[in-house]
């Protein structure tokens, strides 16, 4: 019975509580593969978007995407799929920080039952004008 439990928990998982929903977007027709699912480098691309709310906040400049961590499709995203994407910032250097993005999909027709599609790792660099690395302030750390 328990084996039973975890099995469906896995198959849909509740959206995490411990990060911040920071970007929700329906994929569309154009942003289609040759098999007819969403383009890995579409969801690449929301996926750094969405990582990047958290970083401004504390950056409060400019800043730039220096690193792609880690990065794991782990199910086909759908054209009319509901994507919400949560983020959490896991490390705060001195001019850079580290972001984990976790995406989940409703399917159409299955509203309110999510699919953990992609999660990621990504960092990104505070810059000055000149696009050298700044620090980012310590007060705006804590």
């Amino acid at each position: 019975m328990e084996q039973n439990a975890n099995a469906n928990a896995n198959a849909h998982p509740q959206l995490p509580s411990d990060k911040e929903l920071v970007l929700k977007v329906i994929p569309m027709p154009a942003d289609t593969n040759s098999n007819g699912d969403i383009f890995g480098g579409w969801v690449m691309a929301q996926v750094d978007l969405a990582g990047s709310v958290l970083p401004a906040r504390i950056i409060c400049g400019r800043m730039a995407t220096v690193a792609v961590n880690e990065f794991i499709f782990k199910q086909p995203v759908r054209v009319g799929d509901l994507l919400s994407f949560f983020a959490e910032v896991t490390r705060i250097g001195n001019t850079s920080m580290t972001v984990r993005v976790e995406v989940y999909a409703e399917r159409i027709g299955a509203q309110g039952r999510y699919l953990k599609v992609t999660e990621a790792s990504l960092t990104y660099v505070a810059i000055d004008d000149s696009g050298k690395p700044r620090p980012i302030a310590r007060t705006l750390q804590a």
